[in-house]
């Protein structure tokens, strides 16, 4: 299993900033990225409606012979990865909610932490949970975002429409001055330069990119699973517009998506 690739899959774009962190820490490897763009986003579904999105997202990814599964959405990862890890077993599973807690509190060791994200995430108590499991005492308060996703999604990531709606959700929560702000949401990267601005810069923004991806390397390592050929061509999976994933992903994946790569699938 050392040559087949890692699955990545989130509800559209957003997880292709997990990727980004995956292709520059493990350029060796091969990776195949599934965008449920059909049902997005998931963070306004119910739970139950996530965890069958996220068992049909991964079942297509492990039909094309995946090593790791990396739930690169944290809707998904927050209410799914039980029923992940249950389905799909002994494959490895890693998701992206414990690497954030561990990165929030190495930002904020003694809080307050600060958390956005969907209505989802948010409502599931993911990263509270995680958070607390490691540092019971810290303070931590959450935030949905869901207009966030769609401005991603549209390629609006600047400018006065989105400074708008990032201070109709942070203004509160700011105002109770905490020291770290997790992105919440693999979407919310690509407005980070925004959010950034409007947070200041007493407040750390955490990204649970890079330690996912230090996750993965280390889960593979363990597991002897390191890549030891040169990778194959990454390949890209969709359930609808391929020709605007191929286009608009290139803000989140930072490189060009060539559109042949892109493949458009049916989940039913």
């Amino acid at each position: 299993m050392n040559d087949a690739a890692i699955g990545v899959f989130d509800s559209g774009m957003g997880g292709l900033t997990v990727m980004r962190a995956l292709m520059a820490r493990l350029p060796q490897e091969s990776f195949v990225y599934l965008g449920d763009t059909a049902r997005l986003p998931y963070g306004t579904k119910s739970g139950d409606t996530v965890t069958r999105y996220a068992v049909q997202a991964a079942a297509a990814l492990v039909k094309r012979r995946i090593k790791l599964l990396v739930v690169a959405c944290n809707t998904a990862s927050g209410v799914a990865l039980g029923a992940l890890e249950d389905a799909f077993a002994p494959l490895p599973v890693i998701d992206v909610i414990a690497p954030g807690a561990e990165a929030a509190l190495a930002a904020s060791p003694s809080g307050p932490i600060a958390v956005i994200a969907t209505e989802g995430t948010v409502r599931a108590g993911a990263y509270v949970r995680a958070i607390h499991a490691r540092a019971p005492d810290v303070e931590v308060m959450s935030q949905p975002c869901p207009l966030f996703v769609p401005l991603a999604e549209e390629g609006l990531i600047e400018g006065e429409i989105v400074d708008l709606v990032i201070h109709r959700y942070l203004d509160g929560l700011l105002a109770k001055q905490p020291r770290a702000l997790v992105l919440g949401c693999t979407h919310y990267p690509a407005l980070r330069d925004s959010i950034a601005r409007i947070a200041g810069k007493r407040v750390a923004l955490v990204d649970s990119a890079q330690t996912t991806a230090r996750a993965v390397e280390k889960r593979l390592r363990d597991g002897g699973l390191l890549r030891e050929g040169p990778p194959a061509p990454h390949r890209f999976l969709v359930t609808d517009t391929p020709e605007r994933f191929a286009r608009v992903g290139e803000i989140f994946l930072s490189r060009a998506i060539a559109p042949a790569s892109v493949e458009l699938i049916d989940l039913q």
